[in-house]
């Protein structure tokens, strides 16, 4: 089924609905479509709208903070929910007549002839002259019982995004190897009291061991069973499989993330050793040519603020790249 003729979807909120109003104009051919309806993906939308580009925007609906209640860091918007921005955002994309945001998941992406055809689980395809993936990642959540319900509350990955909330409080950090301890290390920043659980035992290296006895956080190596909320839903006490307990505000984790998409690995981009997409700073360019990358799939410094940012140096890339390929720059 191809997206020229096909129904679809255009966002006025979350929640998106059929629409034929403004905002509907399709393509034979988009100058760019953007995989990930993020703020990586709509910043970019944004600026290539303005441009006044032809551009497909294809959203599976699962940002990465979707647990979250606040976004923070993020200057004019501090402690927004994150549904909220993104209200905002494709509220304000609807006055770009030419992007479309199409709910639905990429699940191809195939070039031919400098030409980008994609294919979404739906059936719908559609064909475009640049592709921007704004996948993001997904966080690998530690397997203890009771944290799915805390997690995005009192349990967090990132402590720049989260540990204001939590100053001065008790902190436990969970984490194996010596990233436990590095991510320890850096919670004293916000809190004299921090906790190192590894939920059993893992080798930590001398150098971690001395700097963590330097500052003193004490390693807890017992398994954990699971985690406890008191009345509101916040974390309140770790407990260990041998029936005793441990007081704790919060608890942030360190247990890595991977891609939510491997559309990039598919491709053929090239990765860094910590699985990022490898991007040219310059213009969030990938090794493939006519592939770009935003947000947190390039695992650079992972803030909305900065999703926001590379979205839009890769639409002014986009453009100027178009420009060239029309004799316009």
């Amino acid at each position: 089924m191809d997206l020229n003729t096909a129904p679809y979807k255009h966002y006025s909120g979350l929640k998106a609905k059929k629409t034929s109003g403004k905002g509907a104009v399709l393509a034979k051919t988009y100058d760019v479509i953007i995989v990930g309806g993020g703020p990586a993906g709509l910043s970019a939308a944004l600026v290539l709208g303005r441009c006044r580009r032809n551009v497909l925007v294809c959203d599976a609906g699962h940002p990465r903070n979707e647990v979250s209640s606040a976004a923070h860091c993020l200057l004019g918007n501090e402690g927004i929910a994150p549904s909220e921005l993104l209200t905002r955002a494709r509220s304000e994309l609807q006055h770009c007549e030419n992007v479309v945001i199409h709910e639905d998941e990429v699940r191809s992406i195939t070039k031919a002839s400098n030409l980008f055809t994609i294919t979404c689980v739906s059936g719908l395809s559609a064909v475009g002259r640049k592709v921007l993936l704004s996948t993001g990642i997904r966080d690998e959540l530690p397997k203890i019982k009771g944290i799915e319900k805390l997690y995005g509350r009192s349990v967090h990955h990132c402590p720049y995004c989260d540990g204001f909330e939590h100053r001065d409080q008790p902190l436990a950090v969970y984490g194996n190897g010596d990233k436990g301890p590095g991510l320890a290390l850096m919670m004293k920043q916000w809190s004299d009291d921090i906790i190192l659980c590894t939920g059993g035992y893992t080798p930590i290296s001398p150098e971690m061991q001395s700097r963590l006895e330097q500052h003193r956080i004490a390693v807890d190596q017992r398994p954990i069973a699971k985690l406890e909320a008191d009345s509101k839903g916040h974390l309140q006490r770790v407990c260990f499989t041998d029936g005793t307990v441990m007081e704790r505000a919060a608890l942030f984790f360190t247990t890595g993330c991977s891609q939510r998409s491997d559309l990039s690995e598919r491709l053929g981009c090239k990765r860094d050793e910590k699985g990022g997409i490898i991007n040219d700073p310059l213009t969030e360019e990938s090794s493939v040519p006519g592939v770009y990358v935003a947000g947190d799939a390039s695992r650079d410094v992972l803030l909305i603020a900065i999703a926001i940012a590379e979205g839009a140096k890769a639409g002014v890339a986009i453009n100027r790249s178009l420009l060239k390929e029309d004799g316009l720059d």
